[in-house]
């Protein structure tokens, strides 16, 4: 591939290939929600609860012993995985279950975890 300059009159040298690019780019909306989605997801305790209840549907005192928290300290994390429509709760009784909404996000965070392994060697 040559060099990427500018022409002195101001054009782009690949104007095609820039013009491509543009047209196929998501919207900036999009891209600042997506944007809003990785910010829930830059906690590592929100990722632990994910994790955690990805096969099984557990409530919130499970939690908090799996995951060596206070109950109220999970209750908070769950209240924002909640607003964002990443859990849902079952009520059985006085208890609530919480259990993931979207098996894609689990993908995200294994397909995640094996981009950082392929760096590390054993």
């Amino acid at each position: 591939m040559s060099a990427c300059n500018i022409r002195p009159n101001g054009h782009v040298f690949h104007q095609d290939t820039v013009n491509h690019v543009k047209d196929n780019l998501y919207d900036q909306r999009d891209f600042a929600r997506m944007a809003g989605f990785f910010k829930v997801l830059n906690d590592p305790t929100r990722l632990t609860i994910l994790e955690a209840i990805k096969d099984h549907a557990l409530c919130v005192c499970d939690l908090a012993h799996v995951l060596g928290m206070t109950k109220s300290a999970i209750s908070h994390q769950l209240k924002t995985l909640r607003s964002h429509k990443l859990v849902k709760g079952r009520k059985a009784g006085k208890m609530v279950y919480y259990r993931l909404v979207d098996q894609a996000v689990i993908d995200l965070i294994t397909k995640a975890r094996q981009h950082l392994l392929k760096g590390i060697t054993p």
